[in-house]
C-alpha cells in the first residue's frame, strides 16, 4: 500500500509539473512581445487579462482595478534618493528595462528557465524537506515566519493592533551563500492570524535565491498565503493570486544597480495598504503601483494585520553540520553602520485613520546575534530604522 501510495504520489507531481509547464506556454502565448536582457532573463509582455491571476477559482469573473481608490495620508512622492548624503545614493531600476520596455496593457512577466526552480525533481525535494511548523520556538510576545531551525531570521516588529499597512526603504546588497541551496532575503512582512495553520501573510523585499531563478542575482519578490504556506500561495505569479497591474516592474527581475562597501547605496521603498473601498491589499515600489492581492484571498487578512515586521531571513542548511556562511543583508553586523551594513529606515504602519504614522513601541528579535543581528534607532532624519545583517559561522558563531 504504502509503494502505491508513493507511485501516486509521484504521478501527482509530475501532472503539477505538467500543469506548470502548460501555463507557462499559455503566458507565452498571450506575449505581444519578448525582452532578452542582459542577465540572460527573457521578459514576455503578457495582456494584462490574460495574466496568472485569474487562473485563481476565486478570481474568474474578477474585473481587474486598474489604480487604488485612495492613496494613504502622509506619502509624498515617493524618491528612491532622500536625505542623509544624497550623493551617495544611487536610484534603482531592473536590468531588463535597459533593453526594452512592455507596451501598455501588459505586465512584464519572467519567463521560466529550465534552471528555474520548476523541475519534478526540486518539486519532490522541496516538497519532502519541506518544514513543518513549531510555534513554541520563540519567546513570549513575539512569534516570527520563520519557526523552525533551518531559518535563521532577524526582525523589527509591532503588533496587538490593526494594522492597515507598512512602508519600508531599504538598501539593496548581493549577499554571499556558501551553497546554491540556501537564500537570503530582506523583506516587509504583513501578518494576520496565528502562527499555526491559519496564518496570512503578504511579503515584498528583495532575495538571492539560486534554486528559484537559477542564479545568484539579487531579485525583487513577492510571497504570499493563508495558511502558514501549507498549500496556497507562492513567490512573484508562480501561482494564481496576486494581480499585477504595471507595464514596468518584473517581479523576480534583477534589481540594479546595488550598494557597495563603503561606497553608494541603492534603495528600494515598498509601501503596502489595504483599500477598504477595493478591498485589496495594494503593493507600490518607488513611484510605481504595481498591483493587488484581493482580500477574498484570505482570511485573517480580509479587513486588517495584526503584526508588522521588517527583517531578513537566511535559509541554513547546516553544510557538514555547522553554521552556515551564507550572508545575511551586507554581509556585515548592524554596529557598522550606514556604507556598511543593512538597513531599513523611515519605517511607517498605517493605522485606522488611515494615515502613516511612526511605529509604537516597536520591538527586535535576532534567534542567533552573534551570526546575525539587528538593531533599532529613531532620528528626525530616517524616522524608525533597523541596522542588520552578519557574516553567519565566525569565531563566535558556529
Amino acid at each position: 500500500m504504502k509503494l502505491i501510495g508513493l507511485y501516486c504520489f509521484m504521478v501527482l507531481l509530475m501532472l503539477m509539473v505538467i500543469c506548470h509547464a502548460s501555463r507557462l506556454d499559455h503566458w507565452n502565448h498571450f506575449s505581444v512581445k519578448s525582452i532578452k536582457s542582459k542577465d540572460g532573463d527573457v521578459i514576455d509582455c503578457v495582456i494584462i487579462s490574460q495574466q496568472p491571476a485569474f487562473d485563481h477559482p476565486l478570481l474568474k469573473d474578477h474585473t481587474v482595478q486598474m489604480k487604488p481608490s485612495y492613496h494613504p495620508e502622509g506619502v509624498k512622492k515617493l524618491s528612491n534618493i532622500e536625505s542623509k548624503s544624497e550623493d551617495d545614493k544611487k536610484p534603482i531600476t531592473q536590468l531588463w528595462q535597459l533593453t526594452g520596455r512592455c507596451p501598455k496593457g501588459t505586465i512584464p512577466i519572467r519567463r521560466g528557465k529550465k534552471e528555474d526552480g520548476f523541475t519534478a525533481t526540486s518539486m519532490i525535494r522541496n516538497f519532502i524537506n519541506k518544514p513543518k511548523s513549531n510555534p513554541n520556538k520563540f519567546a513570549a510576545g513575539m512569534e516570527l515566519i520563520s519557526q523552525v531551525k533551518s531559518y535563521q531570521s532577524v526582525a523589527g516588529y509591532v503588533g496587538r493592533d490593526k494594522y492597515h499597512g507598512a512602508k519600508a526603504i531599504m538598501n539593496v546588497w548581493q549577499p554571499q551563500l556558501q551553497q546554491p541551496n540556501e537564500y537570503s532575503s530582506s523583506q516587509l512582512w504583513i501578518l494576520g492570524g496565528s502562527f499555526g495553520s491559519n496564518l496570512n501573510t503578504i511579503q515584498a523585499g528583495w532575495h538571492v535565491n539560486p534554486e528559484l531563478y537559477g542564479d545568484d542575482r539579487t531579485r525583487f519578490f513577492i510571497h504570499w498565503t493563508k495558511d502558514n504556506f501549507n498549500s496556497t500561495g507562492c513567490y512573484n505569479l508562480h501561482c494564481s493570486g496576486f494581480v499585477q497591474i504595471n507595464n514596468e516592474i518584473t517581479l523576480g527581475g534583477a534589481l540594479f544597480p546595488l550598494s557597495n562597501f563603503n561606497g553608494s547605496q541603492s534603495e528600494i521603498i515598498l509601501l503596502m495598504w489595504k483599500d477598504p473601498i477595493q478591498d485589496a491589499w495594494w503593493l507600490q515600489f518607488g513611484n510605481t503601483i504595481l498591483g493587488y492581492w484581493p482580500a477574498s484571498l484570505f482570511t485573517n487578512l480580509a479587513n486588517y494585520a495584526s503584526m508588522i515586521e521588517w527583517g531578513a531571513l537566511v535559509l541554513n542548511k547546516q553544510p557538514a553540520g555547522l553554521q552556515t556562511t551564507t550572508q545575511m543583508g551586507s554581509g556585515h553586523f548592524p554596529e557598522e553602520g550606514f556604507r556598511g551594513a543593512s538597513y531599513m529606515r523611515n519605517l511607517q504602519v498605517l493605522d485606522c485613520s488611515m494615515k502613516l504614522r511612526p511605529l509604537n513601541n516597536p520591538r527586535t528579535i535576532s534567534q542567533k546575534p552573534n551570526c546575525y543581528d539587528i538593531t533599532l534607532g529613531r532620528n528626525a532624519d530616517w524616522g524608525d530604522f533597523i541596522f542588520y545583517g552578519g557574516p553567519g559561522r565566525n569565531p563566535n558563531c558556529h
